[in-house]
């Protein structure tokens, strides 16, 4: 086992390993795998083996020491962010918080093509150093994989230019960037003809080289009232399978309707969930799409949160992101969103954690992290407490106070 790759981590007070836990259905604290006064032994970007720190240190010489009390647990995976964009729209903040509604706010000048005018605008430097700085904020926070999402482009030059921003961020960025086409955003306003139309344009146009030139391997639309309908998703969605994207949907935000297009279709994730329904609830609980909740959204439009304590109950999985976003989401914060969320649906630790972790690895298809144990990556995040508890406790005002992503430390 030994060689000069291999060093061993610690010592830490806990180790929560999120291992051997059920990848659906509710979770009990007692469940968690907690190794006290542990370490864990790398080897170059890989986890060797995790323990007790007394017995792994006979294995190499070569240790890289951790002061003080800390607990440390998978890095977090946000599966849904949209951090590629230029321009803001905090204006539209302000006017939200003063009562206008999205059509006026729309009107005025805001909106989301607001954003789609100043992404376009923006070169594909200035989107890659965008991207890269939030990527790293996010990194920071402990979120070492993080999804992100075009479709603030809403044309073929733009959204391959917003797509290939996203494959050089991740050229740079210490974190690991995984990309999905969302050209099915909403129909552009300079695009003459119907919903249906556009979509055909995509797949004829953009998808093929989206594939060709391996830009993202998944593509997303949104589904609701203001963007798609369900008979002209399915149309696309199943026309994006054809094409061999994995396929994620937008899913009823406001309106229901999405999430059964999402099982019909066989997608990986179904994702807001804000307005399911408790049918629609069964249908994921009896499927393999996976529920992603966007707390975030909730708390930027004061709306009502995903029915996270029911899908759980009912025996789906549950996956929590940020959905960060410069129109409805511009918190970022995965942590504070979770802890919340948690607080709301009455979420139990473990259900928590899991949920920006091992169960957020499934819908990405990244079966390499989420979960602290041999052959898996090297990403963990190290909190500066003795007791694996006080990280929601204390609602995402405790950051991790170290980050190792891939066996380095990015964060001291």
């Amino acid at each position: 086992m030994k060689g000069s790759k291999l060093k061993l981590i610690g010592p830490f007070r806990q180790v929560i390993s999120m291992n051997n836990l059920p990848a659906k259905g509710p979770l009990t604290d007692d469940q968690l795998e907690i190794i006290d006064n542990a370490g864990i032994l790398v080897n170059g970007e890989v986890i060797e083996a995790v323990g007790a720190y007394r017995e792994l240190k006979s294995l190499t010489p070569a240790i890289e020491p951790v002061a003080g009390d800390c607990t440390v647990m998978p890095g977090m995976i946000d599966v849904h962010t949209h951090i590629c964009w230029a321009g803001s729209r905090a204006g539209d903040y302000g006017m939200r918080l003063a009562g206008k509604s999205y059509p006026e706010i729309a009107q005025q000048g805001g909106g989301i093509w607001s954003t789609v005018a100043n992404t376009r605008e923006a070169t594909l430097e200035e989107l890659t150093a965008l991207t890269v700085c939030r990527a790293e904020k996010l990194l920071m926070q402990g979120t070492t994989t993080i999804e992100v999402k075009s479709g603030y482009g809403l044309d073929t030059d733009a959204e391959l230019k917003m797509l290939n921003a996203i494959h050089k961020a991740n050229e740079i960025t210490r974190a690991h960037l995984v990309p999905t086409c969302l050209a099915a955003h909403i129909k552009p306003k300079d695009f003459s003809g119907s919903d249906k139309d556009y979509l055909d344009y995509i797949i004829r146009n953009l998808l093929p080289v989206v594939k060709a030139k391996k830009l993202a391997g998944r593509v997303d639309i949104y589904v609701d009232m203001g963007a798609f309908g369900t008979q002209d998703a399915q149309h696309y969605l199943i026309a994006a399978k054809h094409l061999g994207f994995d396929v994620v949907v937008h899913s009823d935000q406001f309106n229901p309707g999405g999430v059964r297009l999402a099982v019909e279709v066989g997608a990986l994730s179904a994702d807001h969930l804000e307005a399911t329904t408790d049918e629609d609830i069964r249908l994921l609980a009896g499927s393999n799409v996976i529920p992603v909740a966007l707390p975030g959204a909730s708390l930027g439009l004061g709306a009502g949160f995903a029915p996270a304590r029911k899908l759980l109950d009912a025996g789906a999985s549950l996956v929590i992101a940020s959905d960060w976003n410069p129109g409805s989401a511009p918190m970022g914060n995965l942590l504070i969103q979770a802890a919340i969320l948690g607080i709301y649906e009455k979420l139990t630790m473990a259900e928590t954690l899991a949920a920006i972790t091992c169960r957020a690895a499934a819908p990405l298809r990244l079966s390499d992290r989420g979960v602290l144990k041999p052959g898996m990556l090297a990403d963990f995040i190290a909190f500066p407490c003795a007791d694996y508890r006080e990280i929601l406790y204390n609602q995402g005002g405790m950051m991790p106070g170290m980050i190792w992503k891939r066996g380095k430390k990015v964060k001291n």
